[in-house]
């Protein structure tokens, strides 16, 4: 089961942060605007499903931390430009320091 919050990045590679599994199969409308996901502890998240029915499930319990940062730091560089991406080296402290979608 993935822990929340959970990193969705969609076809342009967006990044989501949102509150919990069920949150997001719930806010997500589409499947094939999914690109990939992570969990709390940087585990990679597989979406299924049909539009507006969609399904987060792990694809393995290694964490992909590395993958995780560069992707939160391209998301920063390109939409948040004037803003810089957690600097904390301890993950749960860097997941923390996402802003969560609807807080």
């Amino acid at each position: 089961m993935p822990i929340g919050p959970v990193i969705l990045f969609d076809d342009d590679y967006y990044m989501y942060v949102l509150q919990d599994r069920a949150f997001a199969e719930a806010w997500w409308e589409m499947p094939d605007e999914y690109v990939c996901g992570f969990d709390a502890l940087a585990r990679p998240l597989r979406m299924t499903g049909e539009p507006h029915q969609v399904t987060l499930e792990l694809t393995g319990d290694e964490p992909a931390e590395a993958d995780l940062r560069c992707l939160v730091t391209d998301h920063y560089q390109r939409f948040l430009h004037e803003q810089a991406p957690p600097q904390a080296s301890d993950l749960a402290v860097f997941v923390a320091g996402l802003l969560v979608e609807g807080s």
